[in-house]
């Protein structure tokens, strides 16, 4: 609705701002532990904390200090998790056999946290490339990443996720047509209130290269994603990207990166009102994280206003590294 607001000085807007307590009586968002989907990395072993050092402050964990990190969350208002792991080289292979195994990290991971803390929300990933000796998040055949085969494969890695008890699957792959095979073999397997968040709208980014050190894809990687992966400068094919994954059976939807792609996020939300998420990825993360740590900006601060920028764009929840410290300011402002 428009209307004329009257001039200055009736209309000073100054006056909302001029003590704390007014500034957030009309604050329009609002920043919640609960928005926070934490990303974990997960590797093998017993007593593992390992240093990422391309992700400051962030490590990998063995499944016994990952239950540490589940009660951080817990004990923080952080409601879900999402787990990503470290595969051993020796378990890539060019059939990705690894990434449906059912005793294979990921699903002694799961199982452990869902007996341990079955009110967390444990959220999975779908791509090959942690299993994959070519990079990749698809079946790679002459070097070229197949798409219906590779459907077939993420199905079984869901299942299998989904069996060990994972709250929500998380697609990352941008395979076409997958998100249909995923929600059809769910049904029949009885796997019934299993969420999709799909990463729906997923760009073929310069942003993720520590999370390619974290999962340790990118000394293996052979070529790019650009095939699979969205152009960067396609903002109507993100919309009809998402449309078609809601149709099939997602129930929510992710952009990916984040701040770079804000305008994406509003667009989703304004055309399809349906739960909507961003994943501040580790380029994001990394560059706050380098530039603090250089003393160049307040490292606090920026991290809160990054993050409340999702929710000024439209987002319900974000992936973030962030997650355990902006939770703990949050629980020192309340």
């Amino acid at each position: 609705m428009q209307f004329e607001q009257a001039a200055f000085p009736v209309n000073r807007f100054r006056r909302l701002r001029r003590s704390e307590a007014l500034r957030d009586l009309v604050g329009e968002n609002r920043l919640s532990s609960a928005d926070f989907i934490w990303p974990l990395f997960i590797r093998d072993g017993q007593g593992i904390e390992e240093p990422i050092h391309s992700m400051p402050g962030v490590n990998r964990l063995s499944v016994d200090r990952l239950m540490f990190a589940a009660e951080r969350a817990m004990l923080l208002g952080i409601r879900a998790i999402c787990l990503f792991p470290y595969t051993d080289n020796a378990l890539k292979t060019p059939e990705c056999e690894e990434a449906w195994n059912p005793e294979n990290l990921t699903n002694r991971a799961i199982r452990g946290l869902k007996l341990k803390f079955p009110d967390l929300a444990v959220m999975t990933d779908v791509a090959l490339d942690p299993y994959n000796s070519f990079g990749h998040d698809g079946l790679v055949v002459d070097g070229k990443v197949l798409n219906d085969e590779t459907v077939a494969a993420l199905v079984r890695m869901t299942l299998a996720q989904a069996d060990a008890g994972a709250d929500i699957i998380g697609p990352s792959d941008m395979m076409d047509g997958r998100i249909l095979a995923m929600r059809t073999a769910l049904e029949d397997a009885g796997h019934k209130e299993v969420v999709i968040l799909s990463y729906a709208a997923k760009y073929a980014s310069g942003f993720y290269g520590p999370f390619r050190d974290a999962v340790g894809a990118s000394g293996v990687l052979v070529g790019d994603k650009k095939t699979y992966q969205m152009n960067p400068a396609n903002q109507n094919e993100a919309m009809r990207l998402i449309a078609r994954d809601l149709r099939e059976g997602a129930d929510m939807v992710m952009v990916k990166p984040g701040m770079p792609y804000l305008d994406i996020c509003r667009l989703a939300k304004d055309n399809f009102c349906v739960p909507t998420f961003a994943y501040q990825v580790s380029g994001e993360y990394a560059m706050i994280k380098a530039a603090a740590q250089n003393g160049w900006i307040d490292g606090e601060k920026v991290m809160m206003e990054s993050l409340l920028c999702f929710k000024r764009a439209g987002c319900d929840g974000i992936l973030t590294y962030f997650a355990p410290q902006a939770a703990a300011i949050l629980a020192e402002i309340r």
